[in-house]
């Protein structure tokens, strides 16, 4: 995929598209902008092009956090569906994977060329044991079906879910090439807090060693 021109990528990560008009009104709201007398016709072009790859993902289900029921089903999207892939290995009563789904939740939305997967352990006994899944959370990020990055707990984030935020995740992923470049502001971060907020009644736990 051509570079994609740091105007044209500004526009799109500031102002995320949602459904078919977003386009024409985006168009529409550059015409009295300044910044637009600086646009060569190639940034229209690509800036078009950008819209319809985002539609054209978002109908298969990129831009969202899924779970997989069934471990085939996982295989085949991270080997032959996507070329990206974070998946989220998870049990659905540790505190610490609530946390982590959280904040993938938070990024799927705005990194289309990536799919975010999750798949409780439960349902993926043959993966689970492939890929030496032992402490929960587990994130483990694929290209092409070859993993690129894995992350135990919140290991190299933060020591808990107070002390790492979706920024953090974010450009620890775009580090590893699960995404393609950095979309989060800091003023869009208040995940943590408002996660804080509603879970203020769970138990704190350490990494949850399952086996």
């Amino acid at each position: 995929m051509p570079s994609l021109d740091p105007t044209v990528a500004s526009i799109l990560d500031t102002r995320p598209t949602r459904d078919d008009s977003d386009e024409d009104e985006l168009l529409d709201s550059l015409e009295n902008d300044p910044a637009l007398e600086s646009f060569r016709e190639q940034r229209i072009q690509q800036l078009h092009e950008e819209f319809t790859r985002a539609k054209h993902l978002r109908n298969q289900d990129h831009g969202e956090y899924s779970e997989i029921k069934d471990e085939k089903s996982l295989m085949d999207i991270v080997n032959t569906g996507a070329k990206l892939c974070v998946v989220h290995f998870f049990k659905s009563d540790f505190h610490t994977c609530a946390i982590m789904d959280g904040h993938l939740r938070r990024l799927a939305p705005l990194h289309f060329d990536t799919r975010f997967l999750g798949i409780n352990v439960e349902n993926a006994p043959f993966l689970v044991t492939k890929l030496k899944v032992q402490v929960l959370p587990c994130i483990i990020a694929f290209r092409k079906g070859v993993s690129i990055d894995r992350i135990i707990g919140f290991e190299g984030l933060g020591s808990s879910e107070d002390t790492f935020s979706t920024k953090d995740l974010e450009r620890r992923l775009v580090r590893s090439g699960a995404l393609v470049r950095e979309k989060l502001t800091d003023g869009q971060d208040s995940l943590v807090n408002d996660m804080r907020s509603r879970l203020s009644q769970a138990n704190d736990e350490e990494d949850d060693d399952w086996n």
